[in-house]
């Protein structure tokens, strides 16, 4: 049997649909399952058990018509016989539309849309979290008597030279090992979910004032003017690290594989520590839904966000920056103590206290 999937978003989005190949993998273990996404998201799927390709759509492939049909024909001729459009765009459904031998083929209910489908899954209710509505997209193979195996915990491997080479590149930096390690997301691809800098700022002091910790700033090469401000403006503090330029999404996945615990803004790399399973805890910014992102059986990989502080018409009439800034330092903090006691060196360190 062959699968493919397909997911054209960003990294979160993309870690989170992969519960879908996972499932598919478990339910079917000689099944060959093939993910299709963008080409800088791509190689985040590479070595992973529950995939036998990782088939990515570049730059100029998105923007060129011809080249782009071209490549879901090329890609279509493998024969599938499960296709899952994800995206259910006019452009990801080109993958159904050349999949005629498919006995199944799904996309998500849109209205004049999805002809080529054979199964259209509507968008389920608010109940679910993300992933448990991409697992709605197998509704299809449970309704005709296949025992699937869902299974929404998504989860990411890397090899273990990836993470040696990254430990060493950390070592020369002056990690300390025997520190609490904790990558803290400063930062966001978009600007509406940057908690505020200056309270990100005492978030880090207090975490430093409260841990025997070591703080990580990651960024990406186009970040690294802003983590070199923020280490700056905490008098370039040693229990900081901002030396190690994460060159690509598998690094990023490497460096936070030996790291403790992740916290800050929700986005990409959180659900990329979730994959990793290292402990997480977030913060969602005004509007974001924390039940919608996290897994909600799932204690390891908590957050917040500003309704949870103030609700009604009090919350309403806040302007956007009042509302995150609901969300103090010191709320985040006794959030953090809290998932510190999942953290094996933080337990280990204050043993019999």
């Amino acid at each position: 049997m062959k699968i493919l999937v397909v997911r054209f978003k960003q990294i979160g989005d993309a870690i989170l649909s992969s519960v879908i190949c996972k499932s598919l993998k478990e339910t079917y273990p000689d099944a060959e399952i093939d993910y299709v996404l963008y080409d800088h998201v791509a190689p985040l799927f590479e070595h992973q058990k529950y995939l036998n390709k990782v088939i990515s759509i570049s730059k100029e492939e998105q923007k060129n018509p011809f080249k782009y049909l071209k490549k879901v024909w090329n890609v279509t001729r493998a024969n599938y016989d499960i296709v899952i459009d994800i995206m259910s765009t006019p452009k990801s459904e080109a993958f159904t539309l050349f999949s005629g031998k498919a006995k199944y083929k799904i996309g998500r209910w849109k209205p004049k849309r999805g002809y080529t489908y054979t199964h259209s899954i509507p968008e389920p209710s608010s109940e679910y979290d993300k992933a448990e509505k991409f697992l709605k997209m197998l509704d299809p193979l449970v309704k005709d008597g296949v025992n699937v195996k869902l299974d929404k915990n998504y989860s990411l491997t890397f090899l273990p030279e990836e993470k040696e080479e990254l430990k060493e590149r950390m070592l020369k930096v002056r990690v300390d090992f025997s520190k609490i390690l904790i990558p803290l997301a400063i930062n966001s691809r978009r600007e509406s979910k940057v908690y505020p800098v200056d309270l990100m700022k005492q978030l880090a002091q207090k975490l430093l004032e409260t841990f025997d910790c070591q703080i990580i700033l990651y960024y990406s090469p186009n970040e690294k003017e802003f983590a070199k401000k923020f280490h700056e403006d905490l008098n370039w503090d040693k229990r900081i690290v901002s030396d190690i330029n994460t060159k690509s999404i598998r690094e990023l996945g490497a460096l936070l594989s030996n790291c403790d615990i992740f916290v800050g803004n929700e986005g990409g790399p959180r659900h990329l520590a979730q994959a990793i399973d290292i402990p997480s805890f977030s913060i969602f910014s005004p509007g974001s839904s924390k039940g919608d992102w996290l897994s909600r059986d799932n204690k390891r990989h908590e957050g917040i966000e500003p309704g949870e502080i103030l609700s009604g018409e009090s919350y309403e009439n806040l302007s956007y920056e009042e509302k995150y800034r609901l969300i103090t330092p010191d709320i985040i903090l006794e959030k953090v103590k809290e998932k510190m006691l999942l953290v094996p060196k933080y337990i280990e360190k204050n043993k019999g206290l």
